[in-house]
């Protein structure tokens, strides 16, 4: 190969040629990346979007670009990116990522190992293995539960119902039978991610029976019992049972107890999507909100979003590990069999991974538990006082009372007529982001605009939030004159 045609830092040279010119260039990322995390308050939590000329740069060349330049080009694009760091984001569940994250990030790119086999990835399938159980057993689903990592919650969600249609029709090599008419319950308010799993298993969209909430947009366990009762009279055969433990627009709940007390009554598969809430593990004081979840056969769980792990890195976890291996694992003859440590890649949709468990497992070991009970405590107070000043103020409303740490509320001043509201909460969203520097997200919840304020960020602090409030009572008494 003439490698004259090629920039001298094409690649990390093995021979150690261009050792110095990495090393300057990576120092110049790092010196680059730490300066725009570092200033991240002086930038606007959510940026202007691009104008159509701004786009020139995503132009594929012929020829080399040269790496200064480049540099110079991604910072200028680095500004445009969403600004998770920046404590007034606070309108989705994105996070500031820990900083061994980051570095883990690096190391595994540099690395390029594949989560494919034991073989392809020596260290990581191993670490994988052995994180995984020891977070299963915190959740207490006991000692035979194990789980993988996949590429996000929809992934997660995907996998555990596959499992529960297999074990449930013995369906792995030829499908379900005919005539059969698979179905599953969850939440009217749950992830759509549960639509979509069911039209990928090729069961349709409406194989996914939504439940009715209440008032704190909790299913309502009478009307679970009631469809589940009209599904088996209707000639359609139940196979899940879904609850959420922290709901997307509300953060709301479950009553994961009783769901599951149903589901071992009507012998169906129990899965908690506790894709957000799972964080609640970690803290002494608010894991009894997870109860019941110990009866789960599986279990969905993100430490990219309240674990502050960089995206990606979800879990999905098994009561039964073997029901995984039983009901899900094909078999790949390209790869070595190893007796004491599973091929990833034979129990994952994914074939081909990013070893993210070195993010989780760094993380773990820089904060440990005790780091991350102190975070999400800080983030129960912080919405504590969130709460109380929506209370305080009578033309604001609570969609739910909060579960988590996260609010959704509405403004309803009297004086606006119902056909006003969704425009002026919109303007209002506008304000907040405009003059006071904070990003609420404005989500459809029963059929209007809410604001979402999901108080995630450790930095986030109770004067920000009384400043907050200040812009709040101005538009209003603004829009009064």
């Amino acid at each position: 190969m003439d490698f004259s045609v090629l920039p001298t830092t094409a690649f990390i040279r093995p021979d150690g040629k261009n050792q110095d010119a990495i090393a300057t260039l990576l120092h110049q990322v790092i010196d680059q990346l730490v300066e725009i995390m570092a200033q991240a308050t002086e930038r606007s939590p959510l940026p202007e979007p691009l104008m159509s000329d701004d786009y020139v740069w995503a132009t594929v060349p012929h020829t080399s670009a040269d790496i200064a330049a480049l540099l110079v080009e991604v910072k200028a694009q680095l500004h445009h990116s969403m600004n998770a760091a920046h404590p007034g984001y606070i309108g989705h569940m994105d996070s500031i990522p820990t900083t061994v994250s980051v570095i883990a990030d690096l190391l595994i790119a540099a690395l390029n190992n594949n989560m494919l086999s034991v073989e392809m990835s020596p260290v990581f399938s191993r670490l994988e293995t052995l994180v995984l159980k020891q977070i299963a057993q915190l959740f207490g689903l006991g000692p035979q539960a194990n789980g993988v990592l996949v590429s996000g919650g929809s992934l997660a969600n995907l996998q555990a119902l596959i499992v529960a249609r297999n074990q449930a029709f013995n369906s792995l090599e030829h499908g379900i039978p005919a005539g059969q008419h698979p179905v599953f319950f969850v939440s009217e308010a749950a992830h759509t991610s549960f639509k979509k799993a069911s039209m990928v298993m090729g069961l349709g969209t409406e194989a996914a029976i939504p439940i009715a909430t209440n008032q704190n947009s909790q299913i309502d366990i009478d009307d679970l019992k009631t469809k589940l009762a009209r599904a088996k009279a209707d000639g359609q055969q139940p196979f899940a049972i879904v609850a959420t433990a922290g709901t997307t627009v509300t953060g709301s709940i479950d009553p994961i107890v009783e769901m599951g007390h149903i589901a071992k009554l009507h012998q169906l598969w129990f899965h908690v999507d506790a894709a957000y809430g799972g964080a609640l593990i970690f803290s002494d004081r608010y894991r009894s909100q997870l109860a019941g979840i110990e009866q789960a056969d599986s279990v969905t769980f993100n430490p990219q979003k309240w674990l502050y792990v960089a995206k990606t890195c979800a879990m999905v976890m098994f009561r039964q590990f073997e029901q995984l291996q039983q009901h899900f694992r094909v078999l790949a003859p390209y790869m070595h069999d190893h007796d004491d440590w599973p091929n990833l890649g034979e129990l994952t949709v994914q074939g081909t991974r990013h070893p993210d468990i070195l993010k989780l497992w760094l993380s773990l070991q820089h904060i440990g538990r005790d780091g991350y009970s102190a975070i999400i405590d800080h983030n129960y107070e912080i919405t504590q006082t969130f709460t109380a000043a929506v209370k305080a103020r009578p033309f604001l409303t609570l969609a739910s009372e909060p579960q988590m740490n996260l609010v959704c509320f509405r403004a309803q001043p009297p004086e606006l007529s119902p056909d006003k509201l969704d425009d002026w909460n919109h303007g209002l969203q506008q304000h907040l982001l405009q003059t006071g520097h904070t990003f609420l997200s404005l989500p459809v919840y029963r059929g209007q605009r809410w604001l979402k304020a999901v108080l995630l960020n450790p930095f986030t602090t109770a004067d920000q939030i009384h400043r907050l409030f200040t812009h709040i009572d101005g538009y209003h008494a603004a829009s009064k004159s």
